[in-house]
């Protein structure tokens, strides 16, 4: 029986690679489309803070009927009744344009953007955890599709020392209980071939759920020891300075800081002017018109609003402060993932070398048991045991080596690297930068830019 090497090998020429799986995952991944859509929805903040430098336009018309019914006592006695039926109507357009608002137009502008900022962000971490997602589904498909063929092989394997130890029964040299003892080891492989036929089916499930086809034959995996510093520490400090998740913290502190300018600037004096134009027909009586239109510049002094504003400004302060405390526990956190990441892999790379040692051992200990059995100097079990250690061997290097591929994009993920561009996936990337650029500016229009 040979050793099954996840990390070695060659797949065929339409063979799925990581690479491939890992471009297929970031065009058709549902859970990246939807944050991307997040990312648009968010440009949109901009856009309506933006409003609050534009003037406010209202058009008016009114239309309606009036019955006058008098009825005036003469002087001399007497009286005179008159009835009337007047129809006012009339239109205008009223316009409203802020002049000063105590800066919290341009305040929830700043806002605005540092939110797109950090939901870009956000989506970068969503890109990467994807990317991880598909690079561990990808592996673990491997890994159990190895571990299958290892099993059914163990299956053959026994079903034929079963057939030996029954052969040696019928003619004396072993004893019932040898062959009892391949009898039970056979069925064990059969129900860890069943297992590893289950495992395998749960994997590529998700494999098709994150990367959005079923698996058709993956090639071998490779580590990402390119994107890999030399030292935990420069890795712990390519986090700091390069993870969205820290840079989406920051955006958000950003963000909570200028809602604190916000709300202070509804404490500031308002000034704005209001321009209006009014046609009014039979206003009074039948067949008059009136033309009117005005010029009101308005300043708005507040002196008391109850409390509210003051109690916003420290509640937005509050907030502030939250934000920051959440920004150090998310450094704090992908500290904790780097310094993690790096241990896995350390560990992945020393299980390697000590499963191929244990598998060179198994099979000289296999080759010797058997022999030894041959002559009488070994049991039936001795070998059946001998076989069972060459098998926990190899799956034990499978593992080895699909936990090494993992652990190096772990790392690169926990660094903040673990994006299409780093990977240099080919594909379209995705840039959030052009649907803003459409609707950031843009005043009027209910259609998306897509056309919906």
């Amino acid at each position: 029986m040979t050793s099954v090497l996840v990390l070695a090998g060659a797949g065929g020429v339409s063979a799925e690679t990581l690479e491939s799986a890992l471009a297929r995952a970031y065009g058709n991944n549902p859970e990246l489309n939807a944050q991307r859509a997040s990312v648009r929805v968010r440009d949109e903040d901009v856009a309506q803070a933006k409003s609050g430098y534009r003037p406010r336009i209202n058009a008016t018309a009114d239309y309606g009927q009036t019955y006058t019914d008098a009825t005036r006592q003469g002087v001399f006695g007497g009286s005179t009744r008159n009835n009337n039926i007047i129809t006012p109507r009339g239109f205008g357009v009223e316009i409203n344009q802020s002049i000063f608002d105590g800066f919290q137009t341009s305040n929830r502008v700043r806002a605005a953007e540092s939110g797109v900022l950090g939901s870009r962000e956000q989506l970068n971490t969503s890109e990467q955890s994807v990317l991880l997602d598909a690079a561990t589904a990808y592996m673990d498909v491997l890994r159990d599709t190895a571990i299958l063929d290892l099993q059914r092989n163990n299956v053959e394997v026994i079903d034929e020392q079963l057939r030996q130890t029954r052969d040696r029964f019928n003619v004396g040299e072993v004893t019932r209980t040898d062959v009892a003892q391949a009898e039970a080891r056979l069925a064990a492989s059969r129900s860890e071939a069943s297992l590893a036929e289950a495992n395998l089916r749960n994997s590529i499930a998700v494999y098709r759920q994150v990367v959005g086809v079923e698996p058709q034959q993956l090639a071998p995996g490779r580590p990402l020891d390119s994107l890999t510093p030399r030292s935990v520490d420069a890795a712990v400090r390519v986090a700091l300075n390069e993870h969205p998740a820290i840079k989406a913290r920051q955006h958000a502190v950003d963000v909570a800081e200028l809602q604190v300018k916000v709300a202070q600037g509804a404490l500031a004096p308002q000034l704005g002017v209001a321009g209006s134009v009014d046609q009014r027909y039979s206003s009074q009586s039948a067949g008059d018109q009136t033309f009117s239109a005005s010029v009101v510049a308005r300043l708005t002094v507040p002196i008391y609003e109850g409390g509210q504003v003051y109690s916003a400004t420290r509640q937005a302060k509050e907030e502030a402060g939250q934000r920051r405390l959440e920004a150090d526990s998310v450094r704090d956190q992908v500290r904790a993932a780097v310094q993690s990441s790096w241990g896995r892999l350390e560990a992945a790379r020393a299980q390697i070398q000590a499963a191929q040692a244990q598998i060179d051992a198994a099979e000289t200990a296999l080759s010797g048991v058997r022999e030894e059995a041959r002559v009488g100097q070994r049991t039936t079990l001795d070998v059946l045991n001998a076989q069972q250690e060459l098998l926990t061997a190899r799956v034990n290097l499978i593992q080895a080596q699909r936990d090494r591929v993992v652990a190096s994009y772990s790392l690169v993920n926990a660094m903040g690297r673990l994006n299409s561009r780093a990977l240099a996936l080919k594909v379209n990337h995705y840039s959030p930068k052009i649907h803003y650029d459409q609707v950031k500016d843009k005043w009027i229009g209910t259609s998306t830019p897509d056309g919906r």
